[in-house]
């Protein structure tokens, strides 16, 4: 078991007292395969900005993926967190942000062979913390396989810890057939609580018979308070074209570079950004040559989050055309919509269900069929030639998403969630 930290006391204060068993903080140990780096790593913070905001009701440890370049253990914002080790450091990048887990086996076969090394390595270290941490509480962040890690590893070790599962979307929609189908619910009969990213995955985990009031919609958040804010003194682009994300099928960056040639017959000067980097990087940028539109697409790989308002505050229209993969895969919420609507950028999305929680089309943002490269154009025209259209859609999506998405009330709803889970289960008679 970790000894309970003490803070250092500065120089006249008299040092406090070490924590009681009845006055310590539960404990909670945090499983994800997404986590940065390093401080102001470009991979995606959601769940250490969730975890951070946590630390004033909880010990938290977090257990995350080693990768190149990153410390075994480190503290970062009151949190503890330990990576665990899977293979040859150099290699250790099946869970990087290179589009994924899932689309990282899907370009490239080869990634299987680590994929057993990775569950293994995983269970091996969340086994280890079990034995030594005494935790409260586990909320794994992915049914799988943070999830069923966890269900494997609180059996082995005949652990009582609560659990609480996060699922983002992939896990849900993309893991497809009977026994994965099993294992899913497996995993959530097995937790206290279960929460989603959206009303449409609420619906999703419905169909698999869990217990309505276990299952509860909670987005991730978005810092509106500091970071994704509108900035008065920088000028709008008339023209400029955005796009946030990874490079997967799911993405539809495809259908919007099909898209172009038709709005740049009407429009010229339009140019196209796309930030964010994925295995299909190399096909979209042979794409733009092969449609004659390379001029007016300019790549910019993986942009760190501190960079992302600057782009969103300048871009005259963002565009997610989001769509269905061919394995099922599609977006839980899509946070990039949040982040430009909160900069005060208007809003063009592909309608995939789970979109619907953050655009009403033609209120809080706009929407075309998934898919459909004709639709998409028409609508990128309408909009270039409306900016006071433009203005209200941005103005009306910014307020939505200061009463739905901040950071402070997200974790706030998280914090009762596992707070909740940690009150004994009454058995009913």
């Amino acid at each position: 078991m970790r000894a309970p930290s003490v803070p250092a006391s500065r120089p006249g204060q008299q040092a406090p007292l070490p924590p009681t068993a009845s006055t310590r903080k539960p404990r909670l140990l945090v499983l994800t395969s997404t986590f940065p780096r390093w401080r102001d790593d470009n991979q995606p913070p959601f769940v250490f900005e969730l975890s951070r905001r946590l630390t004033n009701d909880f010990d938290i440890t977090v257990l995350a993926p080693r990768a190149p370049g990153s410390l075994d253990r480190e503290e970062m914002d009151g949190l503890h967190i330990v990576r665990f080790a899977y293979f040859i450091r150099r290699w250790e990048n099946l869970a990087t942000h290179g589009g994924g887990i899932l689309n990282r086996l899907q370009v490239n076969p080869l990634n299987y062979l680590l994929l057993p090394l990775f569950l293994t390595g995983q269970l091996r270290a969340l086994l280890g913390l079990l034995r030594r941490g005494n935790y409260d509480l586990i909320h794994a962040h992915w049914l799988i396989p943070q999830g069923l890690l966890a269900v494997v590893a609180r059996r082995l070790v005949r652990c009582d810890a609560a659990l609480v599962c996060t699922s983002h979307g992939g896990d849900l929609f993309a893991l497809r057939g009977a026994l994965l189908r099993r294992l899913k619910i497996g995993v959530m009969r097995n937790s206290r609580m279960i929460t989603v990213v959206s009303t449409v995955m609420r619906k999703q985990v419905l169909r698999m018979n869990i217990a309505r009031d276990q299952v509860e919609v909670i987005p991730m958040g978005v810092d509106l308070q500091q970071r994704f804010t509108p900035d008065p003194n920088q000028p709008r682009s008339n023209m400029d074209l955005l796009f946030v994300g990874r490079l997967v099928e799911k993405k539809g960056v495809q259908t919007m570079l099909h898209a172009l040639p038709r709005v740049i017959s009407r429009y010229p000067e339009v140019r196209l950004t796309i930030a964010g980097s994925g295995p299909l990087e190399q096909r979209l940028r042979q794409l733009a040559r092969d449609l004659g539109i390379a001029h007016c697409v300019r790549f910019l790989g993986q942009i760190a989050q501190a960079d992302l308002p600057r782009l969103y505050r300048q871009a005259a229209l963002f565009i997610a055309p989001f769509q269905i993969a061919d394995s099922g895969d599609q977006e839980g919420l899509g946070l990039v919509l949040v982040e430009a609507m909160s900069c005060g950028c208007c809003v063009l999305c592909g309608a995939v269900p789970a979109t619907a929680d953050a655009i009403t089309d033609g209120i809080t943002g706009a929407c075309f069929a998934p898919g459909d490269p004709e639709a998409l154009a028409e609508k990128i025209i309408a909009l270039l030639a409306d900016p006071h259209l433009r203005a209200r859609l941005a103005d009306n999506g910014r307020a939505h998403c200061r009463k739905a998405f901040d950071w402070e009330h997200i974790a706030t709803r998280y914090r009762r969630v596992l707070m909740r889970s940690l009150a004994p289960v009454t058995a009913t008679p």
